[in-house]
């Protein structure tokens, strides 16, 4: 029987990573498979390890993690957010100010930057994007992409935004200078306030009921009255108006 009791509060201890939140059983068979892969035969060997060895502790915040992103991930619904945005947003409140929570490689926060420079959006501060994983947020700085990560960006964005080198694609400064990183815990760091934009996808669903609950309402709250809450294409908040919602597009939130 692995103790998990004991690897939560290490976690917690020396990675400043809150599990709590998390599904137990899809965590906990997530850590068990990764665990094995390292030879370690118990919970406690595997956080010596961890501490020990840089590569099996960037593998483990990697997979805990789930950094799996690309850019306008789910096309359709992200050309829905972007109509909002030109069409509603811009008009009503001028310069934005924009958080892209739990970023990982940063492929959302730079496809928001494109459609902020693209239809000449002010921003009101650099788009905040953020997520647990300093490794990741690391390579989400560079700016560098595979062909596979940008499969959603049409030609035209592509040739504008991206210089290509032997299949690897480059982010301009244009569009990398309109995002500043930083490290945050949904679950144990404050939010910020007044946004206009708040864009968190694919993630809330690993999350314990009552703590997405929790986050949805702090979401709400980290928004100004008529700002967006973008989620992703399997996170439909059920009764939005509980948390101070309404419901423009799917996916789509309004802060009322």
């Amino acid at each position: 029987m692995l103790n998990f009791e004991f690897f939560y509060a290490w976690t917690k201890e020396h990675l400043n990573i809150n599990l709590d939140g998390y599904k137990e059983k899809q965590l906990q068979r997530r850590i068990g498979t990764i665990m094995k892969n390292t030879g370690a035969a118990t919970l406690e060997e595997y956080a010596v390890k961890i501490q020990a060895d840089p590569i099996i502790k960037k593998n483990f915040l990697n997979y805990i993690t789930i950094n799996v992103t690309d850019f306008f991930r789910n096309r359709e619904v992200f050309d829905e957010f972007e109509e909002l945005m030109v069409a509603y947003l811009k008009p009503r409140f001028g310069a934005l100010k924009i958080w892209s929570a739990a970023c990982s490689t940063g492929a959302e926060a730079y496809s928001l930057a494109m459609i902020m420079d693209k239809h000449r959006i002010a921003q009101a501060e650099k788009i905040t994007a953020t997520d647990i994983d300093e490794t990741i947020l690391a390579k989400a700085k560079k700016g560098v992409f595979s062909s596979t990560e940008i499969k959603n960006v049409d030609d035209e964005n592509r040739k504008q935004y991206f210089t290509e080198e032997e299949s690897v694609f480059y982010l301009v400064d244009q569009i990398k200078t309109k995002v500043a990183f930083k490290k945050h815990d949904l679950i144990g760091d404050r939010f910020g306030k007044e946004y206009h934009v708040i864009v968190c996808r694919n993630v809330t669903i690993y999350f314990k009921n009552e703590v997405k609950e929790e986050l949805y309402q702090k979401f709400s709250d980290a928004l100004v009255p008529g700002g967006l809450f973008f989620t992703g294409a399997t996170e439909t908040i059920y009764n939005p108006e509980k948390y101070g919602f309404i419901k423009r597009a799917s996916f789509i939130y309004e802060k009322i």
